[in-house]
């Protein structure tokens, strides 16, 4: 018997299929690496918000620690970003209270204000840049508005 050959298929990969693999794949491990710092800004805005939120929390302790002050608006103060002078429990609490947004949001620019009512209906606003959590357009600039301001509502 006699064999007889065939013309053999091509066995193994060529070149041209070899780098359009490659291409597929670096396609999408820089999706991947996007998608990291995407999740990288808004997890440090969150952060931030989760900070602000906390020292909100900081001033109502401390208004309830002093409620009289609070009641005759003592605490209120409009939004402003440079630390009152001290003087009176109010004051120092206000004075410390924004020199610890600042360092807690990591930001000298961070303002706070304080709205209080009579009746104990008090507002606490914190406002900082956000820049970093921003949305990125493709020329790599952040678009949209880059001040972040929590605002909490508590009844003391």
């Amino acid at each position: 018997m006699n064999p007889t050959t065939r013309p053999s298929r091509q066995n193994g990969f060529s070149i041209l299929e070899a780098l359009i693999a490659v291409l597929v794949l670096s396609i999408g491990l820089l999706g991947v690496a996007a998608l990291q710092a995407s999740a990288l800004r808004n997890n440090q805005s969150a952060l931030e918000r989760s900070l602000a939120v906390m020292q909100s929390y900081s001033i109502f302790d401390a208004m309830r620690a002093n409620v009289a002050a609070m009641r005759t608006g003592n605490y209120n103060m409009g939004l402003t970003c440079t630390p009152p002078s001290g003087g009176t429990l109010a004051q120092n609490d206000r004075r410390q209270w924004l020199i610890d947004v600042q360092a807690a949001l990591n930001d000298s620019s961070a303002c706070g204000s304080i709205a209080c009512t009579p009746a104990g209906v008090c507002t606490v606003s914190v406002q900082w840049d956000d820049s970093r959590g921003g949305v990125l357009t493709s020329t790599g600039t952040t678009s949209g508005s880059t001040t972040e301001t929590v605002t909490t509502v508590s009844q003391l």
